[in-house]
């Protein structure tokens, strides 16, 4: 029997079944944890903020820039907590000043704008889109379509197509590469980022994207599983920022180490796990790396290569990576698992500069364990 939560509809409250809190306990936290991202609240924590004309952008408070990693982030917790009004902000936001209408990247979402909308990027990153699609597809399903650009369902699909038909469509690069079925760092580039990878989203893909698409999606789906394996490292479980397809880190301007990006990888194997259960789902690469940071305390995260070796350099997001270990639990077991669990509950958000990216990765990890991220079909 499959018993993934796509399956049973039942998505698990970790923070209760493995330590405890009740469940209205649990659903404050989350609230409390929106309120405090997501309006002016608490300053200090504030990551979204509104513009007079109806609009709204997620400021990555490190670089005082507006990125498509956000954006899509932004709209994922928004179709997640039913906040239709503030995803249509991310969204109209995204596609006035984001969205790119001509040139090689037509089709794409500039990557990084100032916080007036100014491109300051002439090119995307694809985990931006990748994000826009399924966040995109869930508002449909969730809230049904409307006009345009509020034409979710239509919109995420032209945009998936773009993805994987550029240079066939018009001028341009894929964003996947279509002999490995493979997802880029960028599109120019033949090599990979081993968080971008996933493949619980292009199971969703396989159902959703266009019909002549679907059986890519479906190859893609398991090339992604089986690379996220291929790229952690056999006894630590890391995996670096870049990698070539073959798995090895890509050691370009110091990426082929773990480091900030790497974190999402273990995210993205729980909840790959939660939603489906699928046997090819590397879990045992969540149980390596919980095992790793098992006697390292959160002040002492470090860059380290995949093997293991830590450099003097600290981890510039702890908060992202504990919330990410704690995320793992999804497709863990024991009593490891549970310290992670309770660790991350007992951690507040991260205030300051750089707490954009901590925080994300803490929504997610939040709304994960309190089985609150789900399918919307």
């Amino acid at each position: 029997m499959k018993q993934g939560a796509y399956f049973t509809g039942h998505y698990r409250n970790l923070f209760t079944e493995k330590i405890g809190i009740d469940p209205n306990t649990v659903e404050e936290k989350v609230q409390e944890t929106w309120k405090r991202l997501f309006t002016n609240e608490d300053p200090e924590s504030q990551i979204y903020f509104e513009t007079d004309d109806g609009m709204g952008y997620i400021v990555d408070t490190g670089n005082n820039d507006v990125r498509t990693e956000g954006q899509s982030y932004g709209m994922m917790m928004a179709v997640q907590m039913d906040q239709q009004e503030v995803f249509d902000r991310i969204w109209q936001w995204s596609k006035t000043y984001m969205y790119m209408s001509e040139g090689v990247h037509k089709g794409y979402f500039a990557w990084s704008c100032q916080l007036d909308g100014t491109k300051n990027a002439q090119g995307p990153a694809p985990d931006g889109e990748e994000y826009f699609a399924l966040a995109l597809y869930f508002a449909g399903n969730r809230w049904g379509d409307r006009e345009a650009p509020f034409n979710y369902t239509e919109q995420a699909t032209t945009l998936l197509k773009h993805c994987i038909h550029k240079g066939e469509i018009d001028d341009g690069y894929p964003m996947w590469n279509h002999d490995h079925k493979l997802i880029k760092f960028v599109p120019e580039v033949d090599f990979t980022d081993p968080s971008y990878h996933l493949p619980h989203f292009y199971q969703l893909f396989a159902e959703w994207a266009d019909q002549d698409d679907r059986e890519f999606w479906q190859q893609a789906t398991k090339a992604s599983r089986a690379y996220i394996r291929l790229a952690a490292h056999d006894q630590t479980g890391l995996s670096p920022e870049y990698a070539f397809y073959d798995g090895r880190p890509n050691h370009v301007r110091g990426y082929g180490h773990f480091f900030s990006d790497s974190y999402r990888v273990v995210c993205n194997i729980g909840l790959d796990y939660e939603w489906f259960r699928n046997p090819e789902t590397p879990f045992e690469v969540n149980q390596k790396v919980q095992d790793f940071f098992k006697d390292i305390p959160v002040e002492d995260y470090r860059r380290y290569k995949t093997d293991g070796k830590a450099f003097k350099e600290k981890a510039l997001h702890p908060t992202g990576l504990l919330a990410s270990l704690a995320m793992a639990s999804l497709a863990t077991t024991g009593t490891l698992s549970d310290h992670y669990i309770l660790t991350f509950w007992q951690t507040p958000l991260r205030t300051g500069k750089r707490r954009y990216y901590d925080n994300c990765l803490y929504f997610f990890a939040l709304l994960s364990l309190a089985g609150k991220f789900k399918i919307w079909k």
